[in-house]
């Protein structure tokens, strides 16, 4: 079914408002310079979205889309090690693209912790939906699920870690020097199953 000019207009303003996020942040986000940004007004955008609360939730269950987007863009081939799918997954994560999303993320990860009302399943989300896809790329022969699982949580962990750095500092050789440490690490994984 085709969607209204409403909710067609709305969608447009949601992803327009979630790439000014990306650059611009959400901790300062203002109403008036968002819609001007938009060629909208804070009217219109009250309108599409009850509230600027109501706005910052869509942006950032956008957002979380647009992340999730990327677990399924990733494809692996049989056989592929623990190593050889951490380096894919990598690779990804730290594309130049997908940063603002990454600092986006650190953003709202931090003024959850700090309010997690204000972002009411924010936190759970945020480990949940990087460790389900995770743990299914990282089941190794040998591993049960709860072995997979704390395998899967230790590259959570350090994909986290890894991205913070970058977001920070922009050193990518640094980073990247450090992610095949840590993937060397990996393979001891591999080698014990």
């Amino acid at each position: 079914m085709p969607r209204t000019a409403d909710e067609a207009r709305r969608a447009e303003l949601l992803e327009r408002a979630v790439d000014y996020v990306l650059q611009h942040g959400l901790a300062e986000l203002s109403l008036r310079p968002l819609a001007k940004a938009l060629n909208s007004s804070p009217r219109v955008l009250l309108y599409y979205f009850g509230s600027k609360e109501e706005l910052v939730v869509e942006i950032i269950r956008s957002g979380r889309a647009r992340q999730r987007e990327t677990f399924a863009e990733v494809k692996f081939a049989p056989g592929m090690s623990a190593r050889e799918v951490s380096r894919e997954l990598w690779r990804r994560f730290s594309d130049p693209r997908w940063l603002p999303l990454m600092r986006l993320f650190f953003e709202v990860y931090a003024l959850a912790m700090q309010a997690p009302q204000r972002f009411p399943g924010f936190l759970e989300r945020a480990v949940e939906d990087w460790l389900d896809p995770l743990q299914a790329c990282s089941t190794l022969p040998g591993f049960d699920r709860d072995a997979a699982r704390a395998f899967a949580t230790v590259i959570v962990a350090g994909y986290r870690g890894f991205l913070l750095d970058l977001c920070a500092t922009g050193d990518r050789a640094r980073v990247d020097r450090a992610v095949d440490l840590w993937l060397s690490l990996l393979d001891y994984a591999d080698a014990a199953a």
